[in-house]
């Protein structure tokens, strides 16, 4: 081969692997991922409402003890029928009493020195749980619950709450949802930048005000039980972010 045959096949070579190279620099421009990421603001809004519980909810049971296990359980029986039939005839649905919890156990008389304590009898308890959906009679309910029940009657868990709470949940969405366009409304004004579209939003669990009983493990007399519903705020956060353009 001559020296300028050699010459021409090594500049084709040479041509060749710069085209090449860039080939594989447009490859790796392509790989870095296309500019810089949009600029963004995120922001939490919070919205709180207020309403009015529709609702009441009390565990009532009964309490009995007896020196042998069927005559506490005959007892509670027939007490929590009594109990029941009577919020029912003062206005509570039967489908809105429900059973909760059924007990029994032992008792055991005080040991003497260096011996063991023995079984003195037997304490049974039964009890339900009564949605009261008219207020207006809460008071009368308990009193007839008390009544049936006597001096084995334990009411507690009594609480209200607002049976549906949608309408309040989507007031507070918004007003959440209003407040956090307003922050970022702000930021973006401080940055020097307008605002975007929105990127993302994430909802947070909604918090309720949870009912505080009105009483524990008390015995109620036969008058009417006073009861206040008061109000519940129930409370939605947002976090939301935005575009900066």
């Amino acid at each position: 081969m001559s020296k300028r045959r050699m010459t021409r096949t090594t500049r084709r070579v040479a041509v060749i692997v710069v085209a090449g190279l860039a080939t594989l620099g447009l490859a790796a421009c392509g790989d870095d991922g296309g500019g810089d990421k949009p600029r963004t603001v995120t922001v939490v809004g919070s919205g709180k409402v207020t309403g009015t519980p529709d609702t009441l909810h009390a565990d009532i049971g009964v309490q009995a003890t007896a020196a042998d296990v069927s005559t506490a359980l005959n007892e509670t029986n027939t007490k929590v029928k009594q109990v029941t039939d009577a919020v029912v005839g003062a206005g509570v649905e039967r489908k809105d009493v429900q059973t909760q919890e059924v007990n029994l156990n032992p008792q055991y008389s005080s040991p003497a020195p260096g011996g063991t304590g023995q079984i003195s009898g037997y304490e049974a308890t039964n009890t339900v749980r009564v949605t009261i959906r008219d207020l207006g009679k809460a008071s009368d309910i308990l009193a007839a619950a008390a009544t049936a029940g006597g001096n084995n009657t334990r009411i507690s868990n009594v609480g209200f709450s607002i049976d549906d709470e949608s309408d309040l949940m989507k007031q507070a969405r918004e007003s959440a949802f209003d407040d956090a366009r307003g922050r970022a409304e702000q930021y973006a004004s401080l940055a020097g930048d307008s605002l975007g579209k929105v990127q993302t939003i994430n909802e947070q669990t909604s918090g309720q005000d949870q009912p505080v009983p009105l009483q524990r493990e008390s015995t109620l007399a036969a008058s009417p039980v006073p009861v206040e519903p008061g109000q519940q705020t129930l409370s939605f956060s947002v976090t939301v972010t935005y575009a900066l353009t």
